[in-house]
Formats: structure tokens, C-alpha cells, sequence
């Protein structure tokens, strides 16, 4: 269970929560999917962290960049963490021009050119995950295409972080209800609360997990808890300040989105 017990800084912690349910997965991160979560269990060497979290080639460009423009020398300060995946004051000191320049490296690197449509999200976008999932992942320009769009709204529900509640705790289980993302009429929103139950049993439901393996991302959690979940994992608790910046900066960017395909 990573419960801060001080295994790692607490940025990297927070990093860990965040990062590993796709790493696990396998669709961000290093090959290694456990490497993550062995690295807290045994206290290991910051230095070795570093060389992991740099591997996730999505979000750290954003670390980088956030903690450039706020003058804070590691980009695994807490601040910073917070800031690309929940959202904080530090967004606010980074220039269009300067997430340009970076996003135009990024897809440099990764496609050889920064996409039309991902240009239209940069003048207004910010340096947080929803900017990423909405604005420059491809998933977006699919949900028109018939035979791709279910599984193109999946992703996006999926891989944004949601805020949800915790409704029910059994067994090591979690169950959380939370807004899932709809599609109507060619606009993204968020629809009505629905349930999710880590063991299944319940009709259309989703599957949210808090641990695997033994070890879990949050310890700590109680029915009415509010919780940030990614990629159907409880990453961790939320403040009210981090659930009305996370709420907002996911808003912000289904703007930018919607505005765009009007």
C-alpha cells in the first residue's frame, strides 16, 4: 500500500499513484509494469526512480515544463505533480508559447509532426492531463467514426482522471460512483452519476480497483471519501481544493474541445 509512510518523496509518491494504472496496463511507462510499485516497496534510490518516471514519455515533458516555469528545480516536486495531474497555480505560469514549443518537440520525437488538430487545443490549453487526453491524443477526432467510437470514448473516460465518491468498501474492493463521459450530438459532457463496483455484479458497471497484488495505491478510505480514479484505479484522496481544480481544468479543456468542432 503506498500511504506515504515516507517510502519515497511525495511527489514521487503522487506520481506513482497516477502513473501506474496505465503503466500497468501497458500503454505508458517502462515494459517493466511492476517497476514502479517495486521501487517504493524497497526504499530504492531516488536516482533510479528518476530514470523510471522519465520513461513515462507523456507526462514527463509536462513535469519538466511546469516546473520550469515556476522556477522549481525537480520536476517530481509535489507541486508540480499535482499541478499536471490534478491541477494547481503553477498552470497558470505557463506561456502558450512555451506548451507549444514543448508539445511540438513531443510529437517531434514520437510522429515527426505536431498535428493540425492538436494545434487548435494549444492556444488556450493548459499543461494538465485533461490538455493531453483531450487535446492531443488522437481519441477525439475518432468519436465520429461509427466502428471506433465506443471504444474511443473508453479511452477518454478512462484515461482522464475523474473525480468520484466512495460509496462502498468489501473485501479490498472499492466501489465509487462518479460522472462518465457521454458523446451527444457531436459534444463531449459529462452524464449523470453512475456506479462502479471493483467485482462486477452490477449491470453495465466498470470495474475500479485499489489494490492488486497485495499492495494498493490509497490506504486509508471510507464510504463518502472523494477520489480521484484513473484508468478505473483509486489513485488517491482529494481535497476540496484539488476536486474543484481538477473539476475545472477538465471543464476547461471539453471547451476547448467542443469549441473546436463547432
Amino acid at each position: 500500500m503506498l500511504s506515504g509512510g515516507g517510502w519515497m518523496p511525495s511527489g514521487a509518491e503522487m506520481f506513482v499513484r497516477y502513473a501506474y494504472p496505465p503503466n500497468e496496463r501497458g500503454y505508458c511507462g517502462p515494459a517493466d509494469t511492476g517497476s514502479l510499485l517495486q521501487y517504493g516497496r524497497e526504499d530504492a534510490e531516488d536516482a533510479g526512480f528518476r530514470v523510471v518516471a522519465q520513461a513515462f514519455t507523456g507526462a514527463w515533458p509536462y513535469l519538466e515544463l511546469i516546473a520550469a516555469a515556476a522556477g522549481i528545480p525537480d520536476p517530481l516536486d509535489e507541486r508540480v505533480v499535482e499541478a499536471y495531474w490534478v491541477g494547481n497555480e503553477l498552470l497558470d505560469q505557463v506561456s502558450p508559447t512555451a506548451l507549444g514549443t514543448s508539445m511540438e518537440e513531443l510529437f517531434r520525437r514520437s510522429v515527426g509532426q505536431f498535428s493540425k488538430l492538436a494545434l487548435g487545443g494549444v492556444t488556450n490549453g493548459l499543461a494538465h492531463h485533461s490538455f493531453h487526453v483531450f487535446c492531443i491524443y488522437p481519441w477525439v477526432g475518432l468519436l465520429g467514426n461509427e466502428r471506433m467510437h465506443s471504444h474511443a470514448l473508453n479511452v477518454l473516460d478512462k484515461c482522464r482522471i475523474r473525480e468520484a465518491q466512495v460509496v462502498e468498501i468489501a473485501d479490498g474492493q472499492v466501489t465509487v460512483e462518479s460522472q462518465p463521459l457521454i458523446y451527444d450530438e457531436g459534444r463531449l459532457a459529462l452524464g449523470p452519476a453512475v456506479r462502479q463496483v471493483a467485482n462486477g455484479g452490477v449491470t453495465n458497471a466498470a470495474t475500479t480497483s485499489s489494490a492488486v497484488d497485495g499492495p494498493g495505491l490509497v490506504d486509508g478510505l471510507a464510504v463518502g471519501h472523494r477520489v480521484a480514479v484513473h484508468w478505473d484505479w483509486v489513485c488517491d484522496r482529494l481535497t476540496e481544493e484539488q476536486r474543484e481544480a481538477l473539476g475545472r481544468h477538465t471543464a476547461h479543456h471539453l471547451t476547448i474541445v467542443n469549441d473546436r468542432a463547432d
